[in-house]
């Protein structure tokens, strides 16, 4: 892997992929990296797509968080589930990401970092329809999203680096 990576190109590109392309914060934090383990356009884009909006906009776990935890199974994988090891390496890089995003921001949750409220219809079902919303100046002006898929691509770059070089 290319141990030569700017950490700003990502994190330009993952938020151009968000705000002038229309992909969701998942996908963006994913495709500003993809390239690097190998995967496609098309495939990181259909792996992730499910996750914008807090996982299907069920404002649960931010897309751009979930993006970083994808991206940590690349970085550290734990394929076999028999090493105990590779496990508790992905657990412990998924701690650290998660945990370095909600410092900054003060929550990983979707619906508290939009200041959204938390209720749910009678059957438990997230208020807010699955159909995504338009992408307009007003939604940008809104949401703190860009900026969100910004720090996540920069926090995810920082343990790439780190992880290549730890390597070496």
């Amino acid at each position: 892997m290319d141990t030569k990576i700017s950490i700003d190109e990502r994190v330009a590109r993952a938020k151009r992929l968000f705000k002038e392309e229309g992909y969701n914060c998942c996908q963006a934090v994913v495709l500003a990296y993809s390239d690097l383990f190998g995967l496609d356009d098309t495939t990181a884009a259909s792996l992730s797509s499910g996750f914008g909006g807090g996982m299907g906009r069920m404002r649960e776990v931010c897309g751009s968080v979930s993006g970083m935890i994808m991206l940590a199974g690349l970085i550290s994988p734990a394929c076999d589930p028999s090493v105990k090891a590779d496990r508790t390496r992905n657990y412990s890089l998924v701690q650290e990401v998660a945990g370095e995003f909600k410092v900054l921001n003060g929550s990983i949750i979707c619906r508290e970092l939009l200041g959204l409220s938390s209720k749910c219809t009678s059957d438990g079902k997230p208020v807010e329809s699955p159909e995504p919303s338009e992408r307009t100046e007003e939604y940008y002006r809104k949401r703190p999203c860009e900026e969100l898929v910004g720090i996540s691509a920069k926090i995810i770059g920082e343990k790439l680096i780190k992880y290549v070089k730890d390597e070496k």
